[in-house]
């Protein structure tokens, strides 16, 4: 377990002796950046990624460093190890802390924790054998099934040697959901796997089979998950967001109603916007699974409502921050305050639901008014976001003048992209 920190004493410190690394270039590697800036005035985070990402490596905030072995773990290890050595020769007296951005960086941190905690990282994701056990779908669902939380009707196969080497397919309903049991493994595999997705809309049989030849002849030897399609749009999609303490104590959370997803096919399911919303139900289910399997951090939750019978089904936990928990920071709560307060300085949480109203938002409002189908929630929407100070992540008036014309350039290109992923395939996937 992660302990404090006793070079810092008091958040005072913290600008003046934590050296924040992160590993990734994504949105929520810039969410990382500019919070923790906001919250403690830290000018300099290191970042590791593996080619140039523009409105990272021209932040005034970031020291930028392209490591092309760090998607793979001891590339990773070796890496965050030298930085520790180089940092701790230049300033003895500094804390590290290391983030990650995406489902393998959480596994890989988790499984090298006691390594890198050797080095003087403090590493605030949750011990190996937990997260191995809660990621993999057929495992979460049971518990699901154990502490009475709903979820889709699923069937599960296994992609490897003892798999079948053709589907029943003519026994499902259509449409439905193909994805893989454990995301991080499927990601590691996906140069072995023809059109592969992050998550497959399969419209019949014939579609299935290609599928399942696909993967079944590649290097995944996980189990492919069926689900039963749940009808909606979008804006039935939910996200939760929680952070409890050691003995699994939710202690913040925040939430709301995905009003428009990522629809590339290698990035589908990521909310581009989400509306604040807090449902009771949704709280009541995530906060009996953290308090269960005694959760220490932050978790995000996919939820679907299912208006065929008013439930909300929970499809998976994701052991990490998600790419857009900057939406807690807009409800009130600076999310990166809280991994230093927890793991950093040692203190406890005071209990708080971060439910100001915000809109968090990705994509120009050209794309919002052509792709929300419902165009109640579309003016709910624009409503909210006319009250929320900075609704895109990327934009921080604080940073540089290239950095914020880069976030720019990337907030435009959305339109190009939803032209070609969503509006001319009718909103059908890409395939």
């Amino acid at each position: 377990m992660t302990t404090p920190n006793p070079r810092i004493a008091s958040p005072a410190d913290v600008a003046r002796l934590l050296q924040p690394v992160v590993v990734g270039g994504d949105i929520l590697a810039y969410s990382y950046v500019r919070e923790l800036h906001r919250a403690f005035d830290i000018e300099r985070t290191i970042v590791l990624a593996t080619q140039d990402i523009k409105m990272l490596s021209t932040s005034r905030f970031t020291d930028y460093r392209l490591e092309p072995h760090i998607h793979k773990p001891e590339g990773l290890y070796e890496a965050l190890e030298r930085v520790a050595a180089e940092e701790r020769a230049a300033r003895p007296e500094c804390a590290l802390l290391v983030l990650g951005c995406d489902d393998c960086h959480a596994r890989m941190l988790s499984a090298g924790k006691a390594r890198l905690e050797a080095a003087g990282y403090a590493v605030p994701y949750i011990d190996f054998p937990l997260l191995d056990d809660i990621t993999q779908k057929r495992r979460f669902y049971d518990l699901c099934d154990e502490l009475g939380i709903p979820y889709p009707r699923t069937w599960y196969f296994s992609c490897g040697e003892d798999g079948p080497a053709e589907l029943p397919t003519g026994d499902f309903p259509y449409p439905l959901i193909a994805k893989p049991s454990n995301s991080a493994q499927f990601q590691d595999a996906a140069d072995t796997i023809e059109g592969w997705r992050k998550i497959y809309e399969i419209e019949g049989p014939e579609e299935l089979a290609k599928v399942w030849r696909s993967i079944r002849n590649s290097k995944y030897a996980g189990e492919l998950v069926l689900q039963d399609f749940i009808p909606g749009g979008d804006d039935a999609i939910r996200t939760l967001t929680t952070f409890s303490d050691a003995a699994g104590e939710l202690r913040v959370v925040s939430g709301g109603v995905v009003c428009l997803q990522d629809h590339d096919p290698t990035a589908l399911g990521n909310p581009l916007c989400i509306m604040g919303e807090r449902e009771e139900a949704i709280i009541d289910c995530a906060r009996r699974f953290l308090s269960h399997v005694s959760y220490r951090g932050f978790a995000n939750f996919d939820i679907k409502y299912d208006e065929r019978d008013g439930t909300f089904r929970f499809f998976e936990v994701n052991t990490r921050c998600g790419r857009n928990t900057y939406y807690l920071s807009l409800g009130g709560q600076n999310f990166a305050e809280l991994i230093v307060r927890e793991f950093v300085l040692g203190e406890k949480t005071p209990y708080r639901e971060a439910y100001e109203p915000f809109l968090y938002c990705c994509v120009p409002r050209y794309v919002l008014d052509r792709s929300m189908e419902n165009r109640a929630r579309l003016q709910q929407a624009l409503d909210v976001m006319g009250r929320t100070a900075e609704p895109y992540p990327l934009h921080y008036a604080p940073d540089s003048f290239m950095h914020n014309l880069w976030a720019r350039i990337m907030h435009a290109n959305q339109i190009r992209k939803f032209k070609r992923f969503y509006w001319d395939t009718n909103g059908k996937q890409l395939k």
